[in-house]
């Protein structure tokens, strides 16, 4: 039986993969397992992204949690990061985010933080799972009378959320010219009246959410618009989130796009200047690009690698006490700041690098010399991931093009924890050979295993 549980959270498409029943069962057994040992009547909140089903997992989650006899606060909609913090805020048990971050509307996820606000560890998430596979109505001891849990909507989350970032990163944008492409999704009634405080002049788009555009067309994943805008607005910087918009992109004045990696140079190396960077280290992945490496290495950094996925990030953060690491994707954790990446608050981060007119975005992003990257999907099955990753055939081709490279560049092909795709992505000085050879291996992958993606 698969794993339920992926790199974040559980995720499918919502009513097919992800129903109300299970989502129900993983109320009740994360409200058990997460709030059990409480000798108070524990309390669970809960926030959503905008897509269209999170109603519908909204109420399902919430009556598996207050069958257990937990309470609830509902926050409405809201940003994964803002659920982390609340969670600690509001000294709850714990906190659960209904989204499905990147992907489009009719996906969704259930992703649950403990008490203190981080992501579950693997083993507790193991317990959760446990309880709901064998969970049976006959066999579930339900609270009665006033053991049952109540429901409380929290309307000032959001207000709280705010007052939380201005104090953590209170940065003076007077003067600064910014663009944000909200995803149409958490970020949406947050982020505009968020730096306009902060004395911006902003330009705002896809920030109208309707359930079904999350995503769509918009937001980091789809950086077109954001460029276009900020080229035609003339505007200094350009921002755009995710759909629940614990990550960010930037573009500069240009509409040059500025990576989680790029991003990363400049706070790490801003933070480094000011004396804030821990051991003057940052935690990346093994998916950044080697031009990071370089980057470091010239000015004084150190970087500590991790496997894909920003919860084995903090692990490694946690672990040996670094307070900034990330993904190129954009997803950065301030550790100082945040228990989990925050798309709004890294934005401040690099802005507070700008503020002022100490130097301009392009300026600033030179630090960094980016190589040539691919990074292609080959779409296949869930359950056939872990027979390709282990195709001889495929192994064999690896090696073969690694080979090839000789030295100077690099192959990764790695299963997708949050999609049914495998990952194809190549780094080196020719673009041209290394699109030819990520072809290639999306070629023997699908042709074996799955199909193209609709837009390839």
């Amino acid at each position: 039986m698969d794993k339920m549980f992926g790199t974040d959270g559980v995720r499918g498409i919502a009513n097919r993969d992800l129903t109300p029943d299970l989502a129900y069962k993983l109320g009740v057994a994360g409200a058990m397992v997460l709030a059990g040992e409480t000798k108070h009547k524990p309390t669970v909140l809960i926030g959503t992204d905008t897509r269209i089903s999170c109603g519908m997992l909204e109420a399902a989650l919430c009556s598996g949690i207050l069958s257990a006899g937990a309470d609830v606060l509902l926050t409405g909609v809201i940003p994964t990061p803002a659920v982390a913090y609340l969670t600690r805020f509001y000294h709850c048990d714990a906190g659960v985010m209904i989204s499905a971050s990147h992907n489009s509307y009719e996906y969704n996820g259930i992703k649950f933080f403990s008490g203190d606000g981080f992501k579950l560890p693997d083993q507790t998430e193991e317990e959760i799972e446990k309880l709901v596979r064998e969970y049976s109505e006959t066999g579930c001891q339900r609270p009665v009378g006033e053991k049952i849990g109540r429901v409380t909507r929290k309307e000032s989350a959001v207000h709280e959320y705010i007052e939380h970032l201005k104090r953590r990163m209170s940065v003076d944008l007077s003067g600064l010219r910014i663009g944000l492409d909200c995803a149409n999704g958490s970020a949406s009634g947050i982020a505009a009246q968020l730096f306009e405080d902060l004395g911006a002049d902003v330009r705002v788009i896809s920030s109208s959410p309707d359930g079904l555009n999350i995503n769509d067309d918009c937001g980091s994943t789809h950086m077109e618009n954001l460029r276009k805008l900020v080229i035609s607005e003339k505007l200094d910087i350009g921002i755009a989130f995710d759909g629940d918009a614990d990550r960010m992109l930037a573009v500069d004045s240009e509409g040059n796009l500025i990576d989680g990696d790029i991003v990363l140079a400049i706070i790490g190396l801003d933070m480094k200047k000011r004396g804030e960077l821990s051991k003057n280290t940052v935690v990346v992945t093994v998916m950044s690009n080697l031009g990071l490496d370089i980057c470091a290495n010239a000015n004084g950094l150190l970087l500590e690698k991790t496997k894909v996925g920003d919860r084995y990030v903090l692990e490694n953060m946690l672990n040996n006490g670094y307070n900034l690491g990330g993904e190129q994707s954009g997803h950065v954790i301030l550790l100082d700041h945040s228990t989990t990446g925050d798309g709004i608050l890294t934005s401040l981060a690099l802005l507070r690098v700008l503020s002022g007119g100490k130097t301009t975005l392009s300026q600033a992003s030179h630090v960094i010399r980016v190589l040539p990257q691919v990074l292609k999907p080959a779409h296949i099955p869930d359950d056939r991931k872990t027979e390709a990753m282990a195709d001889r055939d495929l192994l064999d081709a690896i090696a073969k093009f690694e080979q090839e490279l000789d030295g100077k560049g690099r192959i990764l092909v790695r299963p997708s924890g949050t999609e049914p795709m495998i990952r194809v992505m190549l780094e080196g000085e020719d673009l041209d050979q290394i699109n030819r050879i990520a072809v290639s291996l999306v070629d023997l992958i699908v042709s074996r295993y799955g199909t193209y993606p609709k837009n390839n």
